[in-house]
């Protein structure tokens, strides 16, 4: 599907498909976004190229998995991001893969299926923004995508939280596997994350010839999109440590309960040894044993044998064993 939205040189903005490139490459003041989605690469090889887009660039922009990245060239500016198609508060996101080839004039934007930043802003701003210059409409892009993220990321610390009260009230393997999954899946978005914050710090330290920093407001959208991107690691970076301090505060928990249960059945092993022992004395049948003839021998044994298991349960609630 094409998409094309076009500001003419008296700022008059018009939705349509493809007919609109023969008027922008008329009227030498328009300005055009370009939407790609899920076309056929060959045909949007054949439409990059008739941009000047470098060969390089197009085979960047078409590749299914690339990490993000901005690379300038000649006559246009590439700036590869990872956008998402869906995304809820128990971290389940689909990404894909959102190439921006940004001109003085132009902008095309490349993706395999929906993009929800890119379908809200055509409805919403994309004309005003474009009317402004092509890369407030790719950094508008940025900021939009990366607040779907903040608000998933906003909507698991509530997630996050519960899952802290469940652990500690009533711990379960079924709640750490759980734990473990969301952990796992927070090290993947903390790498794309990562990725994201190194193109705005290269966009803020380094100066491209379609993303001007002498400009005012491209700076401040550059500015944005870089504090935006800076939270959601930072967010991520900290919802990773918190779920491996509850990994490690169940198993201590886990490890605590389980020395305390050996610590029970060593106590009352400790007892036992010495009455079994008695009675094992007791029990072997010789016949010149001296105490077998001895009247009250058998009470006598009884007795000592109760006051060895009550002196050592004593002891043992004296140290505070039991």
């Amino acid at each position: 599907m094409i998409r094309t939205l076009l500001v003419s040189g008296d700022g008059r903005v018009v939705q349509g498909g493809e007919e609109l490139i023969a008027h922008w490459r008329d009227a030498a003041e328009s300005r055009i976004w370009i939407d790609l989605q899920g076309e056929a690469p060959e045909r949007e090889r054949i439409m990059l190229e008739a941009f000047g887009c470098h060969p390089l660039a197009i085979d960047d922009a078409q590749r299914e998995r690339h990490p993000p990245k901005i690379e300038e060239f000649e006559e246009h500016t590439l700036i590869l991001y990872r956008g998402i198609s869906s995304f809820d508060a128990e971290l389940n996101y689909v990404p894909q893969q959102v190439s921006f080839l940004l001109g003085e004039r132009f902008l095309i934007s490349l993706h395999p299926g929906l993009a929800l930043s890119i379908d809200r802003l055509r409805e919403q701003e994309g004309g005003t923004l474009l009317q402004r210059s092509p890369e407030h409409v790719a950094l508008r892009v940025m900021y939009a995508s990366a607040g779907y993220y903040l608000d998933s990321l906003l909507e698991f610390e509530n997630q996050l939280s519960d899952l802290e009260d469940a652990l500690i009230d009533d711990g379960s393997d079924a709640l750490m596997r759980r734990v473990i999954t969301l952990r796992s899946r927070l090290v993947k978005m903390r790498r794309v994350f990562n990725y994201h914050l190194g193109i705005t710090q290269e966009l803020t330290a380094f100066d491209y010839a379609h993303l001007p920093r002498d400009n005012e407001e491209t700076l401040h959208a550059i500015n944005d999109v870089h504090e935006r991107f800076e939270r959601l690691h930072s967010l991520t970076q900290m919802y990773y440590d918190i779920c491996g301090d509850l990994i490690d505060g169940y198993l201590s928990l886990s490890s605590h309960q389980l020395n305390r249960t050996m610590r029970v059945l060593t106590v009352i092993t400790a007892i036992f040894v010495p009455l079994t022992f008695i009675a094992g004395i007791y029990g072997m049948n010789f016949a010149h044993m001296p105490e077998l003839t001895y009247r009250y021998g058998y009470v006598l044994v009884l007795l000592a044998m109760l006051a060895i298991g009550l002196g050592l349960v004593w002891v043992f609630r004296r140290i505070k064993w039991l």
